[in-house]
């Protein structure tokens, strides 16, 4: 009788120390664009990061609708074994300017569907790769609401979109934030080196490309850097409750 109160502390620090992985867990499992943020006037290329969130079924298509109000004149995929990506294209009510050509269409939905067989499992996670510019110079984000389609006919909507002075909403559509071009090569694109493969289009841009990269490795060390922590503090709470019942059990052998 006398060790059930250390049962009972060590069955508390281990609801807390779930409640805090649980707490953690939702922080970093949106449907994200990865890198996050791009040159105004380039071209770039992106993941569409989708983590599976359901324990009970699989991911096996993923809609993401490009804002027409900012229109992109240049989207292409890449390749994705055991996925097949269809494009889809609106008619423009105003023709954009691109190199000096009128643009009268832009792509309004890019749909990736698996194949048969193929899902993103509980507890995996997916990119979908574009290309996409020239990026539009009068706004500082493009916002892309995406659907995430499970095999259990289960549809997630991120669309919902952030709100200034408001807290994050439970499903935030997928937001790539635009920054001042530091110089221009003449034509409204940003002025960048040698073409790379990544861009999909032949006016790849090696800089932008390794800045994409930069920003991944950032990304990915400071999701890391939670998950550490986290860890930390589940480990901190189990020792603190394992040290408190072996004092329990001494004291106890002690009296005996």
């Amino acid at each position: 009788m006398r060790s059930l109160p250390a049962r009972r502390t060590a069955a508390v620090a281990l609801a807390a120390a779930a409640s805090v992985v649980a707490l953690a867990g939702p922080a970093f499992a949106h449907v994200t664009v990865n890198p996050g943020s791009a040159e105004q006037g380039g071209y770039t290329a992106v993941d569409f990061r989708v983590p599976n969130e359901n324990d009970a079924a699989g991911t096996v298509k993923l809609e993401v609708n490009l804002p027409l109000d900012h229109p992109l004149a240049s989207v292409r995929t890449q390749p994705l074994p055991g996925w097949t990506s269809t494009v889809e294209k609106a008619k423009l009510d105003k023709p954009i300017k691109v190199h000096g050509n009128d643009v009268n269409e832009a792509v309004a939905k890019i749909t990736w569907t698996a194949d048969a067989g193929v899902k993103v499992a509980p507890g995996q996670f997916q990119e979908f790769r574009v290309s996409l510019g020239p990026l539009p110079t009068d706004t500082d984000a493009l916002v892309f609401k995406a659907l995430q389609t499970y095999d259990n006919g289960d549809v997630v909507r991120w669309i919902d979109e952030a709100k200034a002075g408001q807290p994050e909403p439970a499903k935030p559509a997928p937001v790539l934030k635009l920054t001042k071009a530091a110089s221009a090569d003449g034509h409204g694109v940003t002025a960048t080196a040698t073409p790379s493969a990544a861009d999909g289009h032949g006016t790849g841009h090696g800089d932008a490309a390794k800045n994409d990269t930069a920003a991944s490795d950032d990304k990915a060390s400071d999701s890391t850097a939670r998950v550490l922590g986290v860890v930390g503090i589940v480990v901190g709470v189990i020792g603190t409750a394992v040290g408190v019942l072996g004092l329990r059990r001494r004291n106890g052998g002690s009296a005996s």
